[in-house]
């Protein structure tokens, strides 16, 4: 993989939707128990996950832009 780009492998969805972050993942991206995700969608390049904190300084830094 290129320097910076992660295959995870492949996890497996539960009766209610979850699933189980890959431990090496959770390593890589500082996600802990507690942690806040946001859940983003694009139906043709699928879904992604973002902290909470680095989703509001995305809207921050736009915000910023428009002014």
């Amino acid at each position: 993989m290129p320097k910076g780009k992660h295959a995870f492998g492949m996890v497996k969805v539960g009766e209610k939707g979850q699933i189980v972050i890959p431990a090496k993942a959770r390593k890589i991206f500082d996600i802990k128990p507690g942690d806040v995700l946001m859940v983003l969608g694009d139906e043709e390049q699928g879904i992604a996950l973002l902290k909470e904190q680095d989703f509001m300084a995305m809207v921050q830094a736009m915000r910023h832009m428009e002014t």
